[in-house]
């Protein structure tokens, strides 16, 4: 897809952050766009920025709000967009995300229910419900493609991320079946793989739904703040929306968040290399996995004439020291896994 000016865009998410940033670089493309969040006024700020950033039209931004994981709000959402801009979106980006941190063994079914529930059915109930209006509108007459922000989590293992990374890896297998079969329509798609971002998920744990709290994990505003400091050192948005951009205008599958495509093919050979030590003995696996953090932490290492250990990105603030931890009352959890 090259051409937008004029297009419909449609993007979940897109109230702060990534989202916020594909709206502002697509609207700047002169795209009309339609924002979807969960946050009202979230959404009101976001209007008055997009415009702000790409001189468009404030008739042109359609602000949603809208709990993506409920198909008859999606569904009246894409009626809304049809009866507004005309049609159903040219490009739909689908970026809204929720994360949390603890132990995979520690995980009720809330917290699958929560992060799967956003990561990967929104997309589900977005690909179902907007593709087949996109090909009865588009198909053989227009360009029309779909993304998804995923994670460099969908490439590997966390035990301290069970439902987000399974979720985002699937979300990774689903956008490579998609990318197939829009293809006998002329259409395309690609999946957003970023590993940090600065954005406010750090405090997605503030807009858990209430009839979802129950969590096996130790969450504080320690932990809330930790995480906030960490996405605090991320990528720009702007700037991961203008290399999604150009992920789209070149149909690349998976977009990694590096301006350098040499780089991309590096990132992902370290993640297989991890995934094909899974096949070797535990003992060897194990030895790997040690002589690659060992390199790792390398960059960390005093140099000529310091004294001490050079500083890690950034520092645990004062609450967080259990972070990733589980609940401390889950009795058969080990005490290494457990908050004190």
């Amino acid at each position: 897809m090259k051409n937008f000016a004029g297009k419909i865009a449609f993007i979940t998410g897109a109230a702060s952050g990534a989202g916020l940033g594909q709206a502002k670089v697509f609207s700047k493309a002169g795209m009309k766009v339609a924002i979807a969040d969960v946050r009202q006024d979230a959404l009101d700020k976001a209007v008055g920025e997009i415009t702000a950033y790409s001189g468009a039209k404030a008739s042109d931004v359609l602000a949603l709000k809208v709990d993506l994981t409920n198909r008859d709000e999606y569904k009246a959402a894409a009626d809304k967009v049809e009866a507004t801009f005309g049609g159903p979106p040219h490009l739909l980006i689908q970026t809204a995300g929720v994360n949390s941190f603890g132990p995979v063994e520690a995980s009720t079914f809330e917290d699958f229910d929560w992060v799967v529930g956003v990561c990967f059915n929104h997309v589900v109930n977005g690909l179902l419900i907007f593709v087949p209006r996109m090909i009865k509108a588009y198909a053989h007459k227009t360009e029309f493609y779909v993304a998804t922000t995923s994670s460099m989590g969908a490439f590997m293992a966390g035990s301290g991320t069970g439902p987000y990374s399974a979720a985002k890896a699937a979300v990774n297998n689903l956008m490579y079946s998609y990318a197939e079969a829009l293809k006998p329509y002329g259409g395309g798609a690609t999946v957003l793989c970023p590993g940090n971002i600065n954005s406010n998920i750090g405090n997605a744990e503030k807009f858990r739904p209430a009839h979802l709290k129950n969590t096996g994990y130790h969450i504080s505003d320690g932990t809330i703040k930790h995480l906030n400091s960490v996405h605090a050192t991320g990528i720009d948005p702007v700037e991961l929306g203008e290399i999604l951009k150009e992920a789209i205008e070149s149909e690349r599958v998976i977009c990694l968040p590096d301006h350098n495509p040499e780089n991309w093919a590096n990132q992902l050979r370290g993640q297989n290399e991890t995934i094909e030590d899974y096949t070797l003995p535990r003992t060897e696996r194990e030895a790997k996995a040690a002589a690659r953090m060992a390199e790792m932490m390398k960059q960390f290492a005093p140099k000529d004439g310091e004294e001490a250990p050079r500083p890690m990105m950034w520092e645990i603030p004062e609450g967080a020291e259990q972070f990733g931890q589980g609940r401390k009352d889950i009795d058969w959890l080990d005490d290494s896994r457990k908050a004190k």
